[in-house]
């Protein structure tokens, strides 16, 4: 493919759906990500936010989607588990225990409903 040859799941239709999602005014890359994260928030049963990402991670429009999906995700009331970056190994035990006791509890709470 050529260099600016558009992503492969991306199709000329994506960044027009993304104005549901985000204005004409904001970049048409944080529309065509929202185009494709914005169904997924909403069909969302519950969320895991990590928040510090390492400075390099990502562009700025995966910035801006990303801020962009946190508030409609905070916005959607589903449970959500906000947790920040783990930078050394003892952090990252406790994100992933973090995790699991969050994903246990949504067992329970579907257990009860049903």
């Amino acid at each position: 493919m050529e260099i600016d040859s558009p992503p492969l799941n991306i199709t000329e239709e994506e960044p027009i759906k993304g104005l549901k999602y985000a204005a004409i005014e904001v970049p048409s890359g944080v529309r065509g990500r929202m185009a494709i994260f914005g169904p997924l928030i909403e069909e969302a049963e519950a969320a895991i936010i990590m928040e510090d990402a390492p400075f390099g991670f990502g562009c700025i429009g995966c910035a801006r989607t990303n801020e962009l999906s946190m508030f409609y995700l905070r916005k959607r009331g589903i449970p959500l588990l906000e947790l920040h970056y783990p930078t050394t190994k003892e952090e990252t035990m406790e994100v992933v225990n973090k995790i699991n006791t969050f994903l246990d509890s949504l067992d329970q709470l579907e257990d009860k409903n049903g």
